[in-house]
């Protein structure tokens, strides 16, 4: 098999893995007849923790990295941020909306991304990439007034929830792009995931897990879609994006970034989910702006060679 050949099923499969994480977080949190099972805190505090037990091995092996007080800082950011805080923020916000409006509000992050890129690192940005991000943050507003004008429900707390858990992934890319060049994105992942252990522990024994799997019906089954979500959402997930970048390049991998809306609205329509034209034509506002950004920026990147 071709190495492009490989780089697309590579690429579509990745899309999936993160694509079907929103329903995922859904079915560990209610039935497909809408009875709850765990709570959002719960579910939130079970993946974290299970993920960290994945990639703990492999964090091991390199924890001596964390000797140093100002890479620890950065990965504790990156573990925050890119990890634990939109781990409870997404689940949360899945309380009062659909997984598949949640896949779409998630496409908002390559923007907040170059935002606080140019803000904050002090990135340049040329005219066409300044177009790319106003057109894409018209289609973050128009995403997220959709929701509340269409009566979808939940309200404007469950779609800032999403809103805020975007911005925090955009300062964790940010943060390993400008600061943790140095490392690999394996060894990031799994310290990341070690310096969050402790209060993904402390919160999964206060939240009693395992008095709610043994009292509540469908425990079994949220259950099982936390152990996916953890394990092959995030471990194996990192596995693949490794092997992609290898087989590709860092620019084609990141193109996974519209892919996974469109999977998570689709999944989201299977299991019923309503989603509506203005909601989808948000969507494709928001990544025909990033898609915009992003090719404005691979055209001046050879120049700075």
């Amino acid at each position: 098999m071709s190495n492009r050949t490989t780089s697309w099923l590579l690429l579509v499969f990745l899309a999936l893995i993160w694509g079907s994480s929103f329903i995922l977080m859904k079915r560990a949190m209610f039935t497909i007849d809408e009875k709850p099972i765990f709570n959002d805190t719960q579910v939130g505090a079970l993946r974290m923790f299970i993920a960290a037990l994945v990639l703990l091995p492999f964090a091991l092996k390199d924890i001596k990295l964390l000797k140093n007080w100002k890479t620890f800082g950065k990965l504790a950011i990156v573990g925050f941020c890119g990890n634990f805080f939109p781990a409870f923020l997404f689940t949360y916000a899945e309380t009062g909306i659909s997984s598949g409006y949640a896949g779409m509000l998630n496409s908002c992050v390559p923007i907040f991304a170059i935002l606080i890129g140019a803000f904050v690192f002090k990135d340049r940005l040329t005219r066409i990439q300044l177009i790319g991000i106003l057109i894409g943050t018209g289609g973050v507003i128009s995403l997220m007034i959709a929701g509340q004008n269409l009566s979808i429900s939940g309200n404007w707390t469950h779609v800032f929830a999403i809103v805020i858990a975007t911005i925090c992934y955009a300062i964790s890319l940010n943060i390993i792009r400008y600061t943790l060049s140095h490392l690999k994105s394996f060894q990031i992942a799994s310290l990341a995931f070690l310096i969050t252990i402790l209060p993904s522990t402390i919160i999964t024994i206060q939240q009693d897990v395992v008095g709610t799997f043994q009292t509540t019906e469908g425990s079994g089954n949220g259950l099982i879609a936390i152990i996916v979500l953890s394990v092959i959402g995030t471990a194996f997930a990192l596995i693949v994006f490794n092997r992609l970048i290898a087989a590709s390049s860092v620019l084609f991998a990141s193109s996974v970034t519209y892919l996974i809306p469109i999977v998570a609205v689709v999944i989201g329509l299977s299991f019923g989910e309503e989603i509506n034209t203005w909601q989808i034509a948000s969507m494709a506002v928001v990544i025909s702006g990033v898609f915009i950004a992003n090719a404005a920026k691979r055209k001046k990147q050879p120049s700075r060679v």
